[in-house]
């Protein structure tokens, strides 16, 4: 029992931790940081002239030991003096992106892929609202985007294709799904560059490259490509959730670097044949897969500009030699877009190298990708999330049924023998050890084990953490509706206790944003906690009574989808549990309590004469 009050008080003692550090530690340093970014840009905005970046991706030479050296941290130069996007696009003549997912279009100056509009997806649950906007071309607020080209071999003065320079439209006039572009340059000095994009239905880019070596001489090149973004991801970082670098290499395997962590640190460098490379967000991500089976080096960088974070990954494949009168031709891939499951997995099953870790499944992936599979089939069949949850719950209960009713008969007995355990605290209050043989014995004699009430707990827990991360990283869950005033299960409940829910025009602070599905929760957990054994020791006993309220305070910021979950398996808890204590011969007297005696003898009546 002292075990057990120990757990419980560090339990305790660790949420109210936790609680702390957010709220006293981690909320001023982002407001810390918010105002360093405000003033750095404030103090940009006052410049007269306008701030380069470092370097122009693709226009590094290599470095004397014949070695080539990587793309530079940004392609072209960005001023720190923000264009609307409107005016940065009109900057250059340009080629348009249509399709059923994307609008966009490609810059001719570069050939750079570095305006992206996701046309299905919106800022807001607001169908009116603005469009998402994945890629940004320099110039603007954030630049965003990808850029193919080469490198020279050490000593080379050929002209090389780089930001600056403008490509010819070869053939077609747009790019669709249906029609491929195809861009050329000559260089004037016998290499002549054809470069033909293509796209499919949904985000992926397919960048192949030509080169035409009509000079007299052999030409090496040191083929690349990038994805360069200026700034984090918009919101607070979450310690579940990865957003930063990552990659996926045969020989190092899954490789992940936080944006925050990306700061000032050195490039890290992988060698590979096959894998692929990107940016990630929550929901979105840019992605390069170089050709599968050609060797490159794969990089993950941040440029340490004092006016802006800028974040790259690239790869540059190993010297080629193009013979006079010879080709060269490269394949490169670039995913684009949402990360949407089923178009992940089907890009992983086309070959793709383990693209399926696109998607933050978490270390418990086997739970968590199963648990959306459940959610996703019964969503697609009622065609509501929160439905889905609700269903899934209800599976989830029929699968540990057995092992929850063996745990709720043990807790029932538990109760029914309470009488005889105060009994004994009466009889030997002055004898702790003795009390404590006196009740071990009597669990003995009647068979019951005063830990296997723990057993829905423990069930519950992997349970909630799948469908937390569910919520938390599937965009299918993003901006779904259930019901009422619920239009992003994703996100928490909008309505709070503090303003009576809506009626006083006051927005309270984010720690008393107590919604109404939190206090649904609440009340469930806290009639279920009343239909077990009190716990025999008082700071237990303590410890439990605050517990309700504690988890209502903490599943308030918690996405409303989760927060309904709980509140449905506490229900059906209950009811499962009622029975259980009606059969047993317990009385239930938390619903005499709160006048609901009635009400739940009928329940429990009905479901006997139903079975």
């Amino acid at each position: 029992m002292g075990d057990n009050r120990n757990f419980l008080i560090a339990i305790l003692l660790s949420v109210f931790v936790f609680l702390g550090w957010q709220y006293l530690v981690v909320n001023p340093r982002m407001a810390a940081e918010k105002a360093r970014q405000d003033a750095i840009s404030q103090q940009a905005g006052q410049t007269d002239a306008p701030a380069q970046s470092t370097a122009s991706g693709g226009t590094n030479l290599p470095t004397p030991d014949g070695k080539a050296a990587m793309p530079g941290n940004v392609g072209g130069t960005i001023s720190t003096i923000d264009m609307p996007r409107a005016d940065a696009l009109a900057l250059t003549p340009r080629i348009t992106i249509k399709s059923g997912q994307l609008d966009g279009s490609i810059s001719l100056k570069g050939a750079r892929i570095d305006d992206l509009m996701l046309h299905n997806y919106r800022e807001t649950v607001d169908p009116k609202s603005p469009e998402i906007n994945l890629f940004s071309p320099a110039h603007t607020a954030k630049p965003y985007f990808s850029e193919f080209g080469f490198i020279g071999a050490p000593g080379t003065t050929m002209p090389l294709p780089d930001a600056n320079t403008l490509w010819q439209v070869e053939s077609g006039s747009e790019l669709t799904p249906t029609t491929p572009v195809t861009l050329m340059w000559d260089n004037g000095a016998g290499l002549v560059f054809h470069r033909t994009i293509s796209l499919d239905e949904n985000f992926l880019f397919s960048i192949k490259d030509r080169v035409e070596n009509k000079s007299a001489g052999a030409v090496t090149l040191f083929p690349y490509g990038l994805v360069s973004r200026t700034d984090k991801p918009e919101g607070q970082a979450f310690f579940i959730l990865h957003e930063g670098v990552i990659g996926v290499f045969p020989e190092d395997g899954l490789q992940e670097v936080k944006f925050a962590k990306m700061d000032d640190k050195p490039a890290e460098t992988f060698n590979a044949n096959d894998g692929w490379l990107g940016l990630t967000d929550k929901y979105f991500a840019a992605v390069l897969i170089p050709e599968k089976g050609r060797d490159f080096t794969a990089r993950f960088s941040e440029d340490p500009n004092p006016a802006r974070e800028i974040y790259q990954t690239d790869f540059r494949y190993k010297a080629t030699t193009i013979s006079p009168g010879a080709d060269l031709t490269i394949d490169n891939k670039l995913f684009a877009g949402a990360k949407v499951v089923k178009l992940v997995d089907a890009y992983h099953d086309a070959g793709i190298y383990k693209f399926d870790l696109l998607i933050d499944w978490g270390w418990f992936y086997f739970l968590t990708k199963p648990m959306f599979h459940v959610l996703d089939f019964f969503a697609r069949h009622v065609g509501n999330f929160g439905i889905a949850i609700l269903l899934t719950t209800v599976l989830v209960k029929l699968l540990f049924f057995p092992l929850a009713n063996r745990s709720y008969e043990a807790m029932s007995k538990m109760k029914k023998l309470q009488p005889q355990m105060e009994e004994l605290r009466d009889r030997l209050k002055d004898d702790k050890m003795k009390q404590q043989q006196e009740i071990m014995e009597l669990y003995k004699r009647e068979k019951v084990n005063p830990l296997a009430g723990c057993l829905p707990m423990i069930i519950q827990i992997p349970v909630f953490f799948s469908l937390y991360k569910v919520l938390f990283v599937t965009i299918e869950m993003r901006h779904a509706p259930f019901f009422g005033w619920i239009h992003d299960l994703s996100a928490p409940d909008p309505t709070t206790l503090f303003n009576l829910f809506g009626l006083i025009p006051w927005t309270p602070p984010h720690l008393l944003m107590i919604g109404i599905w939190p206090l649904i929760m609440g009340f469930t957990m806290f009639v279920q906690q009343r239909m077990n054994p009190a716990p025999a020791d008082p700071i237990q006993q303590q410890v439990f009574m605050w517990m309700p309220v504690l988890f209502t305070f903490m599943l308030a910021s918690f996405p409303s989808g989760l927060v309904i979950y709980w509140a449905w398996n506490n229900t059906l808890s209950v009811l499962q549990q009622g029975v259980i204590m009606k059969r047993q011969g317990v009385k239930i007297e938390i619903f005499e309590n709160l006048g609901l005696g009635k009400l739940f003898n009928r329940l429990l009546n009905r479901s006997d004469t139903t079975s």
